[in-house]
């Protein structure tokens, strides 16, 4: 037998089969899909009622330190659009519940319809994903800042394009905690970008290079880690965990900002508190427009009207009655038929001061103009005998108050009587009840903070509290009304206005002008709720200057990462 060779009977090795480039990097991509989307599910669930504000960092620094290191525009766009799907797709859900529930489609349709919603709102977050990747380099700090950037240009788009879709906008799970102190300057998309910033400065500097000496925030960090290199404990955890570290400080220091920015009170108390009555007539969405709908809104809502009505869902004598309302409020649509429709009985009793003790009444009803127009709007009656007063919904809810242009087959298939209604006009002036300028919007238009300060055009009519009235009945006790309280409170925090919502089945509640819930009736009951909120008056920083400040920072974060690489500034720098 031979010395050396292979025996006959043993088998040759076969080579080792290794995992080819290409195969690693799908592999590498689809990790990376999956974590997003994982992130996105989780972030979904740090908004109301869970109200995690810390939970929503870290979740959202799986998208952004993904896209970060993503090797290509593509994979950047593919880590974005995964999270944004988890994340719309789970926190939009309960928009099933009209579809399939109210609107009778088809629950595999109802069901696609949410994911297509869904699927389309993520693309902007994706795209401004893969525009930070085509700005910067990996890893860099061009990539860093562009993220930030492309991330809130893609929010406030989400808010603008198409009308507009901003429900559960990143800065709305910051309602509570530090970054909250930041609405009052910058809005809600100042404050989502603060977040992405905290969430993304560790995942940096954790990042960066020791070579890339030519980044101007690399260079700080690297000169900062150098200042003692003579440190054991700097050589025991090893520059990578310093480097945590210093970003991890960055991140707090942005946060104690926050807290400190609390401490300032923007506007002033004008005179006294204003007690108000807020009715929750609890009435569900299949009997609202049913026959008899008129009749059980009238005994929903009427009494309420008695200087002496109950004040919550226990027997008033349990609450003993001390001074009347000078405010009372009933929902969104409070009767089902437009007020120029309602018989003479129901509007001498809503229009006779008399039957509230003088108090100023604001209820939501439809009106109808010649040429079959009709309008979302609410009436306010003050006091005394002067002219009704009327605020009429500007932004409607796209298939909800209007149908979007080529979607008539998609509205044919729901059972819910949807007709194009009309916009009111953009500057409306507050309405001027119980010695108040109240300014009024309707549930949909909580969104838009932008659209809110409109209120302010007028300099001697500026508003002194904010009322919105609301009907969420479509979506039964989903997460959809504690998140709609959510936005109302950042809407509080923006202007430094206490807020009144007046809601058919919840939540009804009072905001305090530094966005704290002072009281609210339970989801889905009948009730009254009487309390009292504190006028002010002035002006915050964001009620002066909108969203202008972020979206130009936000653009230009994006634009300079893109101009320095161009110029070879923000570009990684190897050692040779």
């Amino acid at each position: 037998m031979p010395a050396t060779g292979t025996p006959a009977s043993m088998p040759e090795a076969e080579p080792a089969i290794t995992a080819s480039p290409a195969r690693r990097r799908l592999r590498g991509l689809g990790a990376g899909a999956l974590a997003c989307l994982a992130a996105g599910l989780l972030h979904a669930l740090c908004f109301a009622p869970a109200n995690l504000w810390w939970l929503e960092l870290l979740a959202l620094a799986v998208p952004l330190g993904w896209a970060l290191h993503a090797p290509s525009t593509r994979a950047a766009l593919l880590f974005g659009f995964c999270f944004a799907l988890g994340w719309l797709g789970l926190g939009l859900s309960w928009i099933y519940i009209s579809l399939h529930h109210y609107g009778q489609l088809w629950a595999p349709l109802a069901a696609l319809a949410v994911v297509l919603l869904a699927a389309g709102l993520a693309l902007l977050p994706a795209l401004g994903c893969a525009l930070a990747a085509a700005a910067a380099p990996a890893a860099s700090a061009g990539r860093a800042l562009a993220l930030v950037g492309a991330w809130t240009l893609a929010e406030w788009l989400r808010g603008v394009v198409l009308g507009g879709m901003p429900w559960l906008a990143t800065g709305y799970a910051h309602s509570d905690g530090p970054l909250a102190g930041y609405a009052a300057v910058l809005g809600v998309y100042g404050v989502g970008a603060l977040a992405a910033s905290c969430a993304l400065l560790p995942l940096w500097a954790a990042a960066v290079p020791a070579a890339d000496a030519g980044t101007p925030l690399g260079t700080l960090l690297n000169s900062t880690l150098n200042l003692r290199s003579g440190c054991a404990l700097r050589h025991r955890l090893g520059r990578n965990t310093w480097r945590i570290a210093l970003g991890t400080v960055g991140s707090a220091l942005v946060l104690a900002l926050g807290t400190l920015l609390q401490g300032i009170v923007w506007t002033q108390a004008s005179g006294v508190p204003l007690r108000v009555r807020l009715v929750q007539g609890n009435i569900a969405q299949d009997l609202k427009f049913a026959e008899g709908g008129l009749e059980l809104a009238t005994t929903r809502y009427l009494p309420t009207l008695h200087p002496m009505a109950m004040r919550g869902p226990d027997d008033h004598a349990s609450h003993p009655q001390t001074l009347p309302p000078d405010l009372i409020v009933f929902p969104e649509s409070a009767f089902p038929v437009p007020v120029n429709r309602l018989p003479d009985e129901i509007l001498d009793v809503l229009a006779d001061p008399a039957q509230r003790a003088g108090a100023a009444l604001v209820f939501g009803a439809f009106i109808v103009e010649p040429g079959h127009r009709y309008f979302n709007s609410a009436v306010g009656l003050d006091g005394g005998a002067g002219e009704p007063q009327r605020y009429s919904k500007r932004h409607l809810v796209p298939f909800g108050e209007f149908i979007p242009y080529g979607f008539h087959w998609f509205v044919q298939l729901l059972h819910i009587p949807i007709g194009d209604q009309e916009q009111g006009e953009r500057y409306q002036p507050p309405m001027a009840l119980a010695g108040q300028q109240i300014a009024v919007n309707i549930c949909f238009e909580d969104l838009f903070g932008a659209a809110i300060i409109d209120a302010w055009h007028d300099p001697d009519r500026e508003p002194t509290v904010l009322l919105n009235l609301s009907n969420l009945a479509w979506f039964d006790d989903s997460s959809a009304l504690p998140q709609h309280l959510q936005i109302s409170r950042m809407r509080a925090l923006e202007t430094g206005r206490p807020l009144l919502r007046a809601t058919n089945t919840g939540v009804t509640a009072l905001i305090d002008a530094d966005g704290s819930v002072l009281q609210q009736l339970p989801v889905r009951l009948e009730g009254v709720l009487e309390g009292s909120v504190q006028p002010r008056t002035g002006r915050t920083p964001f009620v002066r200057m909108g969203n202008l400040p972020t979206v130009l920072l936000a653009a230009a974060l994006l634009l300079g990462a893109a101009l320095y690489r161009h110029r070879g500034v923000l570009a990684p720098r190897r050692i040779s």
